[in-house]
């Protein structure tokens, strides 16, 4: 059974943005970098040669990666979503009540998570604990630093 990457619109965009640079600007100009490098003569000892085909290799494995997670992507559409709930997609306030502070947080696929913009993935410790809970509900996660009480304020999907 093949498992789908669950993904938003935006993430999907900013992969296939990836992917045709990859293609389109950064391999021809490593295949270029490559054959001059090549023209110098002696490859044994040649670190511009040694260089290019390091970054080539490099960067035909992200081209596999981003190829076979576009593949398997399933753009999720947030409309569609009970929106009273913490799912896929959603923007949710919450309150740490220990610390008294409200953080943001946009549940996300693994491959868009980025915790400094408050991306996080829907498998994370965090992010599996906020899934399903509604406005008012707590939810206890166990960190390796420290519990984390979180309680939700507000959740919306736009």
């Amino acid at each position: 059974m093949v498992q789908r990457v669950p993904m938003t619109r935006e993430g999907h965009q900013k992969l296939k943005e990836e992917l045709e640079r990859l293609l389109k600007v950064e391999r021809p100009k490593n295949i270029k970098a490559i054959a001059e490098a090549r023209a110098h003569g002696d490859l044994s000892e040649n670190a511009e040669y040694h260089a290019a085909r390091e970054k080539q290799s490099f960067m035909e494995g992200r081209i596999q990666d981003l190829q076979s997670k576009l593949s398997l992507a399933e753009i999720i559409d947030t409309s569609k979503i009970n929106q009273s709930r913490v799912a896929f997609g959603a923007k949710v306030k919450v309150l740490d009540t220990a610390a008294d502070e409200e953080y943001f947080f946009t549940l996300v696929g693994a491959d868009e998570a980025d915790v400094k913009k408050g991306k996080i993935s829907i498998s994370s410790p965090v992010g599996r604990a906020l899934l399903g809970k509604e406005v008012g509900d707590t939810t206890v996660i166990k960190a390796p630093a420290r519990t984390m009480e979180y309680e939700i304020l507000e959740i919306n999907f736009e």
